[in-house]
């Protein structure tokens, strides 16, 4: 196989950059993506770049949540007014809703096995591939960030480190659900009335079926911003050190028992 091939028609290949980011695999934990399907599901699956899995299950867990009136009987439960909770959720679509919330757990445990799998065997393989393009609409290319950075951008507004590290498809789909959740929560209205002093009306305000939401979706933006950036750093890094050594390392060059020979 030609290793300067940069097509990325290898059988496996570590990385992808393109207009609308880079996609990677690498090692990862199956039990912290399954943790993030059950706060909240979809969230497994974008990080682990499985896009259409991610927005059909992050949609329907918001769909059938509201009409579940789930996170609603938790904050009754919250508040201890269990028979409040009870009363208020809605069996029809709470029995759609278990099967469906299981099977994100599942999937995304089963699916990140697969891909470390699939990663053992592209780092193996270490075929080249594309560091750099240009679009019409776009250019994108590996380089090294500050995760701290990705980190701090999220906590202003979910979404922004996603846009430093040029994670667009899911930037782009954090941010508008982020502006769904303020305009629906009345957030913003209630920390403006924080500001004024006015602690009362800012609770008064707050739709808290739609709050809950939020946890679950600045943790995820933090979380993804930072790791990916970590992530794209030691691909900068190991795609650097192959080109260095392929085009500018003496072919020689050996390294036998912690001794470099020449």
């Amino acid at each position: 196989m030609n290793n300067y091939t940069n097509d990325n028609t290898a059988r496996r290949y570590k990385a992808h950059v393109s207009a609308l980011g880079t996609t990677q695999i690498h090692l990862r934990n199956p039990y912290i993506v399954a943790w993030w399907s059950a706060a909240f599901p979809g969230f497994g699956h974008l990080l682990l770049s499985k896009y259409i899995r991610g927005y059909l299950l992050f949609i329907w867990e918001v769909v059938v949540n509201y009409f579940a009136n789930i996170n609603l009987a938790m904050v009754y439960s919250f508040q201890g007014k269990i028979e409040m909770a009870k009363d208020i959720l809605d069996t029809r679509w709470l029995l759609i809703y278990i099967p469906v919330y299981l099977f994100a757990i599942w999937d995304s445990y089963r699916t990140t096995v697969d891909m470390n799998k699939v990663y053992i065997l592209a780092e193996r393989e270490n075929h080249r591939f594309n560091s750099f393009v240009i679009s019409p609409i776009e250019i994108n290319y590996l380089d090294k960030r500050e995760p701290a950075l990705a980190l701090i951008w999220s906590l202003f507004m979910p979404g922004l480190g996603l846009l430093y590290i040029h994670r667009i498809l899911t930037a782009a789909f954090v941010v508008v659900w982020a502006v769904i959740f303020f305009y629906l929560s009345h957030g913003l209205e209630a920390v403006t009335f924080l500001f004024f002093g006015e602690i009362q009306r800012a609770t008064d305000v707050l739709d808290p079926e739609w709050l809950l939401f939020f946890p679950s979706l600045y943790g995820f933006a933090t979380f993804d911003s930072y790791t990916a950036t970590v992530e794209n750093n030691k691909l900068y890094e190991k795609e650097q050190r192959k080109y260095l050594a392929e085009h500018y390392q003496n072919a020689k060059f050996q390294i036998l028992r912690g001794q470099k020979v020449t």
